[in-house]
């Protein structure tokens, strides 16, 4: 009889994001189980190492597809040093120190990365009050759904993980998605990967059927 047995897909989202930034992906139920998974609170001076670890209890079945977007795709590299996985993919995200960008690598030499003020989702609920137009409006409301993390603790750790992630060189069989509009991390810096044409840091949002159309070929391949 053939093996019917239903490939585990992981998915995390990207700093402070909720996981419904998959809503819109749809893989094939009958090949394809997925699972979103969600960032929790670090403890008092963890490193990203023993935050993986804690949060690998989130993956309850053995050798599954990790898909990471941004800092989510930093996460699943360092949870692929724990365990076993199928297939590692990572989307808007980078997979080697050299591929972050110069003013990022700046904060991290000059510390500025402590010093930026979060209180994202509050400043956000205050904009909302003042009569702003309905497009300001809608991005608000669309920035809040799906930024949901907002506790200063995860966003101060977070930051400072990203700016100081060390990974000279990339892990083999990782797949890399990447848009060439890409703000966050521009493409220049970026090797070795496929480039999706007019792709932003959001387009696991907004380019989804790219990705429903592209993900069940790399995943099988």
């Amino acid at each position: 009889m053939p093996n019917t047995e239903k490939i585990q897909v992981y998915m995390m989202p990207g700093m402070a994001a909720n996981p419904s930034i998959f809503e819109y992906i749809e893989l094939n139920e009958n090949q394809f189980e997925t699972h979103w998974m969600h960032w929790i609170i670090p403890l008092e001076k963890e490193s990203l190492t023993e935050y993986a670890k804690r949060i690998s209890a989130q993956i309850k079945h053995k050798n599954p597809v990790l898909i990471g977007v941004s800092f989510g795709g930093v996460l699943v590299q360092e949870l692929s040093k724990l365990i076993e996985v199928k297939k590692l993919i990572i989307i808007s995200s980078v997979k080697q120190t050299s591929e972050i960008p110069k003013h990022m690598q700046i904060a991290k030499d000059t510390g500025i990365y402590k010093y930026i003020p979060f209180g994202l989702l509050n400043y956000m609920d205050q904009i909302e009050k003042l009569p702003v137009g309905d497009l300001i409006r809608k991005r608000i409301k669309l920035y809040k759904q799906f930024l949901s993390v907002n506790d200063k603790d995860y966003l101060d750790w977070a930051v400072k993980q990203m700016v100081c992630w060390e990974q000279q060189e990339p892990l083999k069989n990782l797949i890399h998605i990447h848009g060439d509009e890409d703000r966050v991390f521009p493409i220049k810096y970026i090797g070795n990967c496929i480039t999706v044409s007019g792709g932003t840091h959001i387009m696991i949002i907004n380019r989804f059927r790219w990705f429903n159309e592209n993900l069940p070929k790399l995943i099988l391949k």
